[in-house]
């Protein structure tokens, strides 16, 4: 691999390794802070979430330096570099946080896809990790979405384009369904 390839996907990953960092963090913020009648199936559904994309993160710091690069870890660093605002749901009902958590996912995953579409012909190696976390992340999103979808396959989240307001309307969903 060239210098200059390597150094692409460098860059490529520490924005990746950034996203899922704060993605784990939001997780565990969710987890502290949800209540409701779904509470505990949200708070343990979570906690395993956590731990794989912590994992995801290890393997995509040790893939940055095995291509010469220095992985940045650092809560300064992240928040300087993220291209997106810090998660906006405090104490909420489950389902609202689930809505939010939903728009997190969708971005997460369309990220991590550019990704894995850029390194297709330069690094399949490093597609190949990408591919493997993206199967688990659309895995999470599909938990996430259980909660949020009707058994006619509608999604109460459809059309939100903010945290708050997916969260709202999933709240309201589920206080009006019977």
């Amino acid at each position: 691999m060239s210098v200059q390839d390597s150094s692409q996907i460098v860059g490529l990953l520490q924005r990746r390794l950034h996203s899922l960092n704060d993605l784990h963090l939001t997780l565990k913020h969710v987890h502290w802070n949800v209540v409701g009648p779904h509470f505990i199936a949200v708070h343990e559904m979570l906690d395993p979430q956590v731990d794989q994309v912590r994992s995801m993160t290890d393997d995509l710091a040790e893939r940055i330096s095995t291509l010469g690069g220095e992985p940045k870890g650092t809560p300064g660093a992240l928040v300087d570099e993220r291209a997106w605002n810090d998660y906006s749901i405090g104490r909420a009902d489950a389902i609202e946080h689930l809505g939010a958590l939903d728009l997190v996912y969708t971005a997460v995953i369309k990220d991590h896809r550019e990704a894995m579409q850029a390194t297709e012909t330069s690094d399949p190696v490093t597609q190949d990790m990408l591919i493997e976390q993206l199967r688990a992340l659309e895995l999470f999103q599909w938990f996430v979405r259980a909660h949020l979808e009707s058994s006619g396959g509608v999604l109460s989240t459809r059309g939100a384009t903010t945290e708050s307001g997916a969260a709202g309307q999933a709240g309201e969903q589920a206080r009006t369904q019977p």
